[in-house]
């Protein structure tokens, strides 16, 4: 039997071509598992579905090998676990199945290809906010407004013994930002 798998990482990402992929390959609509979240987190309803759906001879399908994670160990722990309940497994993108000789020593290469695209991915990151830093951004959220007469109450309040939340509410700020103002203001915590 086939069992299609899809995931997006997105709430406003769209399953609706995965799951047209996964009809077009035979998996009937029942056997289409979903799942939205990062594939950098554990895929619980993934793990549900190899571990107590699928039996010996029957195929996982998906859309693309980045669907099951991001990790060579992942892709590699997972194949070796359906290697060993006798599951075959296809991507339809990367056009690998691994009840062939051939198309498992493929799913192994593009694991590695895979890994290495997030590897590259992160060293320019890496690289470009170093050269960011380099030419005086320092990059992250803005800082917010300055409002010196909230920063002196809050400053004057505290050296009173007057609780951070407290102070927080009453002038209607965080409590980062009441901390904030009382570093700018030279208050000793």
């Amino acid at each position: 039997m086939k069992f299609g798998f899809a995931r997006i990482s997105k709430r406003d990402q769209n399953l609706d071509r995965q799951i047209d992929l996964l009809l077009a390959e035979g998996v009937k609509k029942e056997n289409i598992v979903i799942e939205k979240l990062s594939g950098r987190k554990e895929q619980v309803k993934l793990d549900k579905l190899v571990q107590d759906k699928m039996r010996e001879k029957d195929t996982l399908v998906v859309d693309s090998v980045d669907r099951l994670g991001r990790t060579t160990k992942e892709l590699i722990n997972l194949l070796d676990y359906l290697k060993v309940k006798g599951i075959s497994f296809i991507s339809i993108k990367e056009r690998i199945d691994t009840s062939t000789a051939m198309g498992e020593a493929l799913m192994q290469i593009v694991a590695i290809l895979k890994q290495m695209e997030v590897n590259i991915l992160r060293e320019r990151t890496i690289e470009g906010v170093k050269s960011a830093r380099a030419r005086g951004r320092k990059g992250g959220r803005p800082k917010g407004s300055y409002n010196k007469t909230k920063a002196g109450a809050a400053a004057h309040r505290y050296k009173q013994g007057v609780p951070v939340k407290e102070i927080a509410k009453d002038l209607e700020i965080s409590t980062s930002t009441l901390y904030d103002y009382l570093r700018i203001e030279g208050v000793k915590k």
